[in-house]
């Protein structure tokens, strides 16, 4: 195979994959808590042909060299957790996040998972859970006369009885931090896990030492920003156009050489 394909080749790949990414960005524009990915490319090996500052004379030395590329790939894909818009709903157990951090579930299988989807409701046993029925942790439950919930900036959920009954206090939301959230791998459902790339979480009370604070009755929105994906994908569609031309003009040349020289 000539190399030039091989190497056009890699670049149809490489766009594939980031139109996967911008579609998959795309499709989960509304999605709570949704943080946008972004594909991070690397340049293949090179063809060292002729080596930079290689003897010419004896007293001259090649000033450059002739290093070939082989091609391109996408190494990664990284998070952007950039902050999101926040939308009112005026639903008591809806939670925000203004700032860093992630709230913890807690899955079936007794594993800890992290969001920032804070749509959470009541169980039928009066468990705050989130849209899966996955319960938060600390485990909070919500007394069956209770008139109103409050949850306070830093995380405080405290409730009125009704008929008088007083307030109760059922305990404190932390959030978790990671030194890397970027190393965080995402598992559906709007949830993700940590990985030794991301680091062990650090639990921390809303608005102390770099964590983010409640916001009762808000969700944060996802932060695609549509427009800039839609600039993204006319991009990522014209190179992968650019590098189809490639491969039909090398196919044009060796045809041209067959006939002519064969």
């Amino acid at each position: 195979m000539d190399a030039t394909l091989w190497v056009a080749k890699t670049g149809l790949d490489a766009q594939q994959t980031r139109m996967n990414v911008i579609s998959n960005n795309l499709a989960n524009v509304t999605t709570t808590g949704f943080k946008a990915d972004r594909p991070v490319f690397e340049d293949l090996l090179y063809q060292n042909l002729r080596q930079a500052g290689g003897q010419t004379t004896v007293n001259t030395q090649n000033p450059t060299g002739m290093m070939v590329g082989t091609g391109v790939k996408i190494l990664s894909t990284q998070k952007v957790y950039a902050q999101g818009n926040m939308s009112n709903t005026n639903n008591p157990l809806d939670l925000a996040i203004s700032g860093n951090g992630f709230f913890q579930i807690q899955q079936p299988d007794g594993t800890i998972a992290y969001t920032r989807d804070g749509t959470f409701t009541v169980s039928s046993t009066g468990q705050v859970v989130n849209s899966s029925g996955m319960p938060m942790i600390p485990n909070l439950t919500i007394p069956t006369n209770a008139a109103s919930v409050t949850v306070g900036i830093d995380g405080t959920v405290s409730v009125e009885l009704v008929a008088g009954g007083g307030a109760q206090t059922l305990g404190n939301i932390q959030l978790a931090n990671f030194i890397n959230p970027s190393g965080l791998t995402p598992i559906g459902n709007n949830m993700i896990i940590a990985s030794s790339a991301s680091g062990t979480p650090q639990l921390l009370t809303p608005g102390t030492n770099g964590a983010g604070t409640l916001l009762q009755g808000n969700l944060e929105t996802s932060n695609v920003n549509v427009v800039a994906e839609m600039v993204n994908m006319i991009e990522t569609q014209r190179a992968y156009e650019m590098n189809s031309k490639a491969i039909e003009a090398v196919d044009g040349m060796l045809k041209y050489i067959n006939t002519n020289v064969g």
